[in-house]
């Protein structure tokens, strides 16, 4: 099962550099795991210059998963500079469940990965 808990962990490293990339400077993030499930939960800030990627992180992240891609390409993430929508579009096709919550100046991504 710790095939499943790396994807996870590159779940997280993956927003904390698109987050990074978009001039966030205070990130929390938190994985639990469950029986069938892993729940990734990350909150960061941002730069207001950016507020339109969050909306592109939500389309992204929300995308139908594809189990084929995740596991050849699971690896991949990170790979490409900090910030590409495409680490965003392989994460979405790795989680089943993606709810993106606004804040003033800050945003929750909460994500499920069915195990």
């Amino acid at each position: 099962m710790l095939h499943e808990e790396k994807k996870a962990a590159k779940i997280v490293e993956e927003l904390t550099m698109f987050f990074f990339g978009i001039g966030g400077d205070q990130m929390t993030s938190s994985i639990k795991r469950g029986q069938n499930v892993i729940y990734i939960r990350f909150t960061s800030n941002y730069h207001p210059a950016f507020s339109h990627k969050i909306q592109v992180m939500e389309d992204y992240l929300n995308r139908p998963k594809n189990d084929g891609v995740e596991d050849i390409y699971w690896e991949l993430a990170g790979s490409g500079d900090p910030g590409e929508t495409s680490q965003l579009l392989l994460i979405g096709m790795m989680i089943d469940k993606a709810v993106v919550n606004r804040h003033v100046g800050s945003v929750t991504v909460e994500m499920e990965k069915r195990i």
